[in-house]
């Protein structure tokens, strides 16, 4: 997504999930203390990459340093003017169609609009702090 100023932003989030398919939903959780949450609140689109073998740099760099997370050539604009990696598995645009404050988090809910195929590849899991090759 964009940030105010229109700057990149994102982040690794590993709790996405498909919510349903008619109409195409999905969510993710945010801490609401993660330097993309501003920008989670004021915007519209979001869009969400699914990371397979090839791509483990790439999460560790959207978990890392916020400054440093699109200082790299590796992406370009794509739809709705969102940031696209290159050589990721596929990419899905979405429409933040609400956000649930829990605690110190929050559930933000997505209307699937488009979604874009990339790289075949097995898939990279996040489990127990780890990454894993499904």
């Amino acid at each position: 997504m964009l940030d105010a100023e229109g700057k990149p932003v994102g982040l690794t989030a590993t709790s996405m999930t498909s919510l349903g398919a008619t109409p195409p939903l999905a969510s993710f959780n945010i801490s609401s203390g993660s330097s993309t949450w501003p920008s989670i609140t004021k915007e519209k689109w979001v869009a969400i990459h699914t990371l397979g073998e090839n791509n483990q740099e790439l999460a560790v760099k959207m978990a890392a340093d916020h400054t440093k997370r699109f200082a790299d050539d590796d992406w370009k604009f794509g739809p709705k003017g969102l940031p696209i990696f290159d050589g990721v598995t596929a990419v899905a645009i979405g429409s933040i169609r609400e956000i649930h404050a829990v605690e110190n988090n929050a559930v933000v809910i997505l209307d699937i609009v488009e979604g874009l195929l990339g790289v075949e590849q097995r898939p990279l899991i996040y489990f127990q702090r780890n990454y894993l090759i499904g």
